[in-house]
């Protein structure tokens, strides 16, 4: 059986599975990059960390599909559950079962709030971006899609990392950041503001311009996409 590239010619399947493997391989390498880089990927505030890694799962999505998107996306899951164990903050044990701060550790939901929102990073943003350029009738690269596409795959993580957070572990977070039990929500709402909504705006503008290079197809082409 034989695929179709970008150029139009036809692939062996074979070629095309390695081509999919490698393509996923340089995507995860980038990401690993990242997140075991100090300061680059997991910037440290203190109380919480700030990223950047959902960039490389997004523009993945975009370039290789929902499902690799989503393996992308275990990927960031994967290296936050390690960098929270390895070197935590005092809210680590909301992100990892391995860590405990006082009275308080993780479980099982540490794994679900770890996975589930990074896996969806690299889903969501797919089918956001192909309603948007469905919406505007784009006949190739949609930019309003691109920065959709961004802006919703931070916010998945964010939201859902928040709220989950809320959820499962409000007394130890609470406890953890020296805030009431009944001001919990809105110091989440505080972080939602000052960490989620720049990083919503960073992950537009990233996803507009990385977006627009590799899913033009002639680089696309070039680079066996």
């Amino acid at each position: 059986m034989c695929n179709v590239s970008t150029a139009g010619t036809k692939v062996p399947e074979s070629l095309s599975k390695t081509r999919g493997m490698t393509q996923v391989a340089l995507f995860t390498a980038l990401i690993l990059l990242m997140a075991f880089t100090p300061f680059l990927g997991y910037i440290p505030l203190g109380f919480t960390r700030a990223t950047i890694i959902h960039i490389p799962v997004i523009v993945g999505a975009l370039v290789l599909g929902p499902k690799k998107g989503a393996f992308l996306g275990f990927v960031f899951g994967l290296t936050s559950l390690i960098n929270n164990t390895m070197n935590p903050t005092p809210t680590s044990f909301v992100f990892t079962p391995f860590y405990t701060l006082g009275d308080y550790g993780g479980g099982i939901q540490s794994l679900v709030i770890c996975f589930i929102p990074r896996i969806l990073i690299g889903v969501v943003p797919y089918y956001v971006y192909h309603l948007a350029k469905k919406i505007t009738k784009a006949a190739k690269t949609s930019s309003f899609g691109l920065i959709l596409a961004g802006i919703s795959g931070a916010l998945t993580n964010t939201l859902l990392v928040m709220n989950l957070i809320f959820l499962f572990f409000r007394e130890g977070y609470a406890a953890a950041n020296e805030v009431s039990e009944k001001a919990v929500y809105g110091f989440i709402l505080s972080v939602i503001g000052i960490n989620g909504v720049p990083e919503a705006i960073v992950a537009g503008i990233l996803t507009l311009l990385i977006g627009r290079v590799l899913l033009n197809p002639n680089v696309r082409s070039k680079l066996g996409f």
